[in-house]
């Protein structure tokens, strides 16, 4: 790749996640200072991007890929969506913001499969070169947070503005990227909902981890809606700045992943991120801006166990699990599954918990947070329980044995044991299937 090549890429990345990462994260916050919202009205707002993240894969698949060039449909999106950003920050009324907030996430989700395929097409080794493009995503996020964080903005109109004008300069430069033509092909209706890979829905192990993988957003969404509220309720300076903390963690461990994978497994893995979630919510229950302070540090830097070991993992084990013809399939299905359906449940189940536990204390209205994040918490230790003893893990391949190969049929990791069974083939090589 050209380095002038590689340099527009970051760009991208860059300008694409840091627009995101400057309104989302405090717009709960926003919501409820500013324009005074209860907490069912902010989990409503955030629900919006769940209905997006529904519809988006249907442009981009049946429209997008089919009739126009990829940067010409980035660049318009990002400056409909500039106007749209700039506009929300003008309104006063909740009902308005909503459709406005709509309106936006429709013309935002779009742009992260057409960045991810504007990217992909310049790339001749995309396994290495991908993650060092991909990293100024996070890099981006980040910086939004440190500027929000630092410049006290996260109750002001101005998050939505700063998006606006990134958004606004990412629409331009958008137009002088290289160029992505059309395919002229559009996916069936079936390969983007992840139809064809219904066969895996045939075994048990797999019905456990789809249902446990939409649960489980239910505790994210807390995370994701509340998180900031709660930590500018509480007292903490600078949240949104501290809140990138998950973000470098989530780094780091991504970084420890292959260590992981062949220590402990992709079982334990995911037990490891769905229990680290009844960690984190305990931790911000008990923790406070006082000795307790570690507590909110610590949860807060678990974000990247919590997201990396499940949910990187589990789409890990959908590529395992999947065979070529229905592979892109399987990973629509689960990204339909937990980013559509279980945030959007997520996100309603947030709001309407937080006000259950708003109370009126001395004619002062207040939130009972500590009850509030014990609620995540048994439902994430509920779903671990779910997972632990219900989700098998399978081997299924070949192991060698003395320069020749005995076919396994059955390794299971419950309870240590292990079945092997068939002939031996002449073969030196070890083959093992997750």
């Amino acid at each position: 790749m050209k380095n002038s090549v590689r340099l527009r890429l970051s760009v991208l990345m860059l300008l694409e996640y840091f627009i995101w990462g400057a309104w989302y994260v405090t717009m709960g916050t926003y919501l409820m200072s500013s324009l005074e919202v209860n907490a069912t009205q902010v989990g409503a707002a955030y629900a919006n991007l769940s209905i997006a993240a529904i519809i988006s894969p249907f442009f981009v698949g049946l429209v997008a890929d089919r009739f126009f060039s990829a940067q010409k449909v980035l660049g318009t999106l990002h400056l409909m969506g500039a106007a749209t950003l700039y506009y929300i920050s003008t309104v006063e009324h909740f009902q308005k913001f909503w459709w406005l907030i709509l309106l936006y996430t429709l013309l935002y989700m779009p742009t992260m499969s057409l960045v991810n395929s504007i990217s992909f097409s310049q790339m001749e080794d995309p396994d290495k070169e991908f993650p060092r493009i991909r990293v100024l995503g996070t890099v981006g996020w980040i910086a939004a947070g440190l500027l929000i964080g630092f410049m006290e903005l996260e109750t002001s109109f101005m998050t939505f503005r700063i998006a606006a004008y990134c958004s606004l300069v990412l629409g331009i430069l958008s137009f002088f990227l290289p160029s992505t033509p059309p395919t002229g092909k559009s996916a069936s209706i079936s390969a983007i909902l992840g139809l064809d890979a219904l066969v895996l829905f045939k075994k048990r192990s797999f019905i456990v981890f789809f249902v446990s993988s939409i649960l489980v957003c239910i505790p994210l969404a807390f995370y994701y809606n509340f998180a900031n509220p709660f930590l500018n309720d509480i007292g903490m300076e600078n949240a949104a700045a501290k809140m990138t903390l998950g973000q470098v963690s989530e780094l780091l461990f991504m970084l420890l992943m292959p260590l992981a994978f062949k220590r402990l497994g992709i079982k334990k893995m995911m037990l490891i991120g769905i229990f680290a979630w009844v960690i984190r919510y305990l931790l911000f229950a008990y923790g406070d801006i006082g000795p307790g302070i570690w507590m909110l540090y610590f949860g807060i830097i678990l974000h990247g166990v919590c997201y990396d070991f499940f949910f990187v993992t589990g789409q890990i084990y959908i590529d395992k699990k999947s065979k070529p013809s229905f592979r892109n399939s399987a990973q629509g299905l689960i990204t339909f599954a937990t980013y559509g359906v279980g945030m959007f449940i997520g996100s309603f189940v947030s709001g309407a918990v937080t006000d259950d536990f708003l109370v009126n204390i001395n004619d002062i209205l207040s939130y009972q947070w500590e009850s509030i994040w014990l609620v995540p918490a048994i439902i994430a230790l509920l779903v671990g329980l779910l997972f632990m003893f219900f989700f098998r893990e399978k081997l299924v391949g070949t192991l060698e044995v003395d320069n020749k190969v005995s076919h396994i049929l059955t390794v299971t990791d419950n309870r240590g044991q292990k079945d092997f069974e068939g002939g031996l083939a002449d073969s030196a090589d070890l083959k093992t299937e997750r």
